[in-house]
């Protein structure tokens, strides 16, 4: 919608009175004086908007009757004074303007012009003195329709101020507003009116906001399933963009990945269509699924999500969902010590940490996949985290029968002592050698001396399968588990 908000009336709508003639002549020439005035004034905004406010206001007093040309000049005068910060000024105008919408402009001229007035208002709003403006433009707007037969901006006024008290995080006068709302919404039985549907839905989101940001995930969780239940309404997409994006972060708090995948996607897709830039967030969300997931599959694969995959904005993102997927831990811890700024939201800061425990376990088995006998500092070098945290992660593979084994706090040491490890350690190991003797034949024949090619191999293989001794000692590799018994440090277990 335009600045102007200039929109042709019907000339149905227009009471045209001749009490003498050639009357008409002089309220041409009349209306032919505002007309320029109002026009000049336009010309005027850009390089002097403190004059165009005062061309804007000279036009009321220049009608013999109220007219749409002073409606027009108010409302342009009302957004300069408060892009210019006379809040004050703005708010007087404004229940001038008010006056207006009852005789002098139509009905749905005026609504169409009242809520641009207010969503400009709206988005103008970055300080306290223009909050408090907007709130009397609200309670003006609603003091004014309260006793006509407009319910449709009367429901859309108060949204709007309900909105404004979310912001502002005033839960217990939004709490009153949104129960207001609702019995407006609903037929004389207490049943959901299906005409108000759309109304319906952008209450629910403000709700949903509202037990989001307080963590009431009961009350959440029944609106969120209420909400989608509403089949009588078409919904703006940013609406369905905000109940999606709080079904997510609920689905999340439960531990429940898949149907946060799904809603914080549904969010996406409503979000782009409407085309907000909480898009990007809400995408970010939906990586951080993928990785809590343990899915194998690029959430930049869709069709949805595959332009933004190179998006500077998201690629801190994708560079972490590429080193997981890969099992990267260093480059994992890379990428986040080296974008400190993608834990400033609450949410990604709150979840990720599941998401680096992950990582980190799953390092810490591949590390010691080869060996019967390590020490925490081993670990604790070649993972790069604190021992206090190889620890944790070592009680928690144990107590999750991932691994069994003893640990020496004292001496720093663990010892594997279930004979079943050993043959998956003997597994890992034959394995690990029939892949360098791959290597060697593979490559002999193709100009390289052996000494470059065991060189490369144990390269490959030096994380967990080289020759590299976690405590002094050679990997073991038993051949027997009568062998295992008799191996250095290992207890003797009944068979």
């Amino acid at each position: 919608m335009s600045d102007d908000d200039d929109f042709m009336q019907d000339s149905g709508d227009e009471d045209y009175d001749f009490d003498y003639e050639g009357s008409g002549d002089d309220d041409e020439a009349g209306d032919i004086g505002i007309e320029n005035k109002y026009y000049n004034a336009k010309q005027m905004k850009v390089d002097n908007p403190e004059e165009a406010v005062d061309e804007f206001l000279g036009i009321p007093p220049m009608e013999m009757d109220k007219s749409d040309w002073g409606f027009k000049g108010l409302k342009q005068a009302i957004k300069l004074e408060f892009k210019l910060g006379r809040y004050s000024d703005a708010v007087e105008h404004y229940r001038e303007l008010l006056t207006y919408v009852k005789s002098a402009v139509t009905r749905n001229y005026s609504e169409k012009s009242i809520n641009n007035m207010l969503d400009y208002i709206e988005k103008g709003s970055d300080d306290g003195q223009a909050y408090q403006c907007m709130e009397e433009f609200y309670s003006l707007t609603l003091e004014s329709f309260q006793n006509t037969n407009n319910e449709r901006l009367w429901l859309k006024t108060n949204i709007k101020l309900a909105r404004l008290w979310l912001e502002r995080k005033e839960y217990g006068q939004l709490s009153k507003k949104v129960r207001e709302l609702h019995r407006a919404c609903q037929k004389d039985d207490g049943s959901d009116d299906s005409s108000k549907g759309t109304y319906l839905l952008e209450l629910f989101a403000l709700e949903i906001q509202m037990y989001a940001e307080t963590k009431n995930n009961k009350r959440l969780k029944a609106l969120y399933q209420r909400a989608l239940r509403v089949r009588s309404a078409v919904p703006h997409p940013k609406i369905m963009g905000i109940i999606r994006e709080c079904g997510g972060k609920m689905h999340m708090s439960e531990e429940n990945w898949e149907e946060a995948q799904s809603d914080f996607f549904e969010s996406f897709r409503n979000y782009d269509e409407a085309g907000s830039i909480q898009r990007i967030q809400v995408l970010k969300y939906l990586v951080l699924t993928t990785m809590l997931m343990k899915s194998t599959i690029n959430p930049f694969d869709s069709q949805e999500t595959k332009p933004y995959k190179s998006d500077p904005r998201i690629s801190v993102m994708t560079d972490l969902v590429d080193a997981y997927q890969r099992d990267d831990i260093h480059v994992y811890e890379a990428v986040l010590s080296k974008n400190p700024d993608v834990l400033a939201d609450p949410f990604i800061a709150e979840n990720i940490d599941e998401v680096s425990r992950n990582m980190r376990t799953k390092a810490v088995l591949k590390l010691i996949a080869p060996y019967t006998r390590f020490s925490l500092q081993f670990i604790s070098k070649h993972v790069r985290i604190a021992v206090p945290e190889v620890l944790d992660i070592l009680g928690f593979l144990i107590l999750n029968k991932q691994l069994d084994a003893n640990i020496d706090q004292s001496n720093g040491t663990v010892v594997v002592s279930n004979p079943s490890d050993v043959e998956r350690i003997r597994a890992l190991r034959e394995w690990s050698s029939s892949l360098r003797t791959l290597w060697k034949t593979a490559l002999n024949g193709e100009g390289l001396r052996a000494d470059d090619t065991h060189g490369a191999a144990g390269a490959m293989f030096a994380s967990g399968f080289g020759d590299e001794s976690p405590m002094g000692m050679r990997p073991l590799n038993p051949r027997s588990r009568r062998d295992l018994r008799k191996a250095p440090g290992v207890k003797q277990t009944a068979s």
